[in-house]
C-alpha cells in the first residue's frame, strides 16, 4: 500500500449507508486496499445536517470509528488558492467540495469520492 490514508467525501460514505448490500460499497472497496481513513470536518457537517433522526444512531456508530480533520488556516489557504484557480476557468464547485478536496490536499493524501465531475477539476488533487 503506496499511501495507507485516504480522505473520504462525503458521497462514499452515503454510498454505504444507502446500499444494502454492503460489500458492493465504495468504503467496502477501499477497506481492502487502504489501512485507514478520515474526515474532512465538513463531511461530518454535512452528514448529520442531512441525517434523519432514525438515522442518527447508524451515523454516530460509523463516524466514531473515523477520525474528523479540522479546517484549520493551512486548509482555508489552500481553498482560497484552488478557488482562485478555478475561478479563472470559470469551473468554480461547490464550496463544501472545495474544503474537502484542500483538507486532502493539505495533507497530501488522496480522496476518494463518487463525485468525479468536481472534484476532477482539480489538478493538485489526488482522486480515488
Amino acid at each position: 500500500m503506496a499511501n495507507t490514508l485516504v480522505l473520504l467525501d462525503t458521497s462514499i460514505l452515503i454510498d454505504y449507508f444507502r446500499k444494502k448490500d454492503k460489500a458492493k460499497t465504495r468504503l467496502y472497496e477501499l477497506s481492502d486496499l487502504y489501512d485507514g481513513f478520515v474526515i474532512s470536518a465538513i463531511t461530518e457537517f454535512e452528514i448529520y445536517s442531512g441525517a434523519k433522526n432514525e438515522q442518527l444512531l447508524f451515523w454516530k456508530q460509523l463516524l466514531n470509528e473515523i477520525p474528523v480533520i479540522p479546517i484549520d488556516s493551512m486548509v482555508v489557504e489552500t481553498a482560497v488558492r484552488l478557488n482562485n484557480q478555478l475561478k479563472a476557468s470559470r469551473k468554480q464547485i461547490a464550496i463544501a467540495d472545495l474544503f474537502i478536496a484542500s483538507t486532502a490536499i493539505y495533507l497530501t493524501i488522496p480522496c476518494a469520492s463518487l463525485n468525479h465531475k468536481h472534484f476532477g477539476r482539480l489538478n493538485d488533487l489526488e482522486l480515488i
